[in-house]
C-alpha cells in the first residue's frame, strides 16, 4: 500500500465497513487489527496511518453508525404524518431493523457494555443515546403533549426495551409491543393536554 493509498477516502470507508460488519457481528474485543486490514484488503500500517490506532477505529466506527443510524431514523420517521404518527413511525423503523439479517442488537449498548474502561467508546455511546432522546423529544413536542420531556423519557425506555428484547429474544415483534405501548402513552399524555 502506498502512502497515497492510506490517505485515499476509499480505503478509509473500506476499513470502516469492514470494522462494522466485525464488530457489530463478533465484538469489539474478540476482533483484531488483522482481521479488520485482512477483510478490508489493506496493509496494517494503512489502518494505523488512518486511525492512529484501534481504538481510533473504534470511536470513527461508532461515529458513522451514529450518523447512518439516526439519518436512517430520521428519514423513516419524516415520512409518516406529522404528530402521533412519526412518534409510531419509530416502532415502524425499529420492527424493519429487527428483521434484518444480522440484527445484532444496539451497536452503542454492546460497546459500552463490552468496553466498560473504554471513555471514548462511552462517550460516543452516550452521545448517540442523547441524540435519539433529542429526536424523541422533538417528536413528543410535535404531539401537543402538556409535557413533552415526560413523554420523551417514557418512549426512550420503550425503545431501549424493545431493541433489547429484540436481541435477546430473537423477537423482531418487541417493537410491535413497544408501538402498542407507544399508543397508550401518547393517548395518556393527549387527555393530559
Amino acid at each position: 500500500m502506498s502512502p497515497t493509498d492510506a490517505r485515499d477516502p476509499q480505503v478509509r470507508t473500506r476499513l470502516l465497513d469492514a470494522a462494522e460488519r466485525l464488530f457489530y457481528a463478533r465484538g469489539v474485543q474478540s476482533v483484531g487489527v488483522d482481521d479488520v486490514v485482512a477483510a478490508a484488503r489493506v496493509a496494517t500500517k494503512t489502518l494505523y496511518a488512518q486511525f492512529g490506532s484501534k481504538d481510533g477505529l473504534v470511536e470513527a466506527y461508532l461515529r458513522r453508525r451514529d450518523q447512518r443510524w439516526m439519518d436512517w431514523l430520521r428519514t423513516r420517521v419524516a415520512a409518516a404524518e406529522p404528530g402521533s404518527p412519526r412518534v409510531l413511525a419509530v416502532f415502524d423503523a425499529l420492527r424493519e431493523w429487527f428483521s434484518e439479517p444480522g440484527f445484532s442488537g444496539c451497536a452503542f449498548v454492546n460497546v459500552a457494555g463490552e468496553l466498560v474502561t473504554h471513555t471514548t467508546a462511552r462517550a460516543v455511546a452516550r452521545e448517540h443515546k442523547r441524540a435519539l432522546r433529542a429526536l424523541l423529544a422533538q417528536l413528543a413536542a410535535d404531539t401537543g403533549a402538556a409535557d413533552a420531556g415526560v413523554l420523551a423519557d417514557r418512549l426512550m425506555l420503550l425503545v431501549e426495551g424493545a431493541i433489547v428484547t429484540a436481541h435477546v429474544e430473537g423477537d423482531a415483534d418487541a417493537a410491535l409491543r413497544g408501538r402498542s405501548a407507544a399508543a397508550a402513552l401518547l393517548q395518556v399524555h393527549a387527555a393530559a393536554a
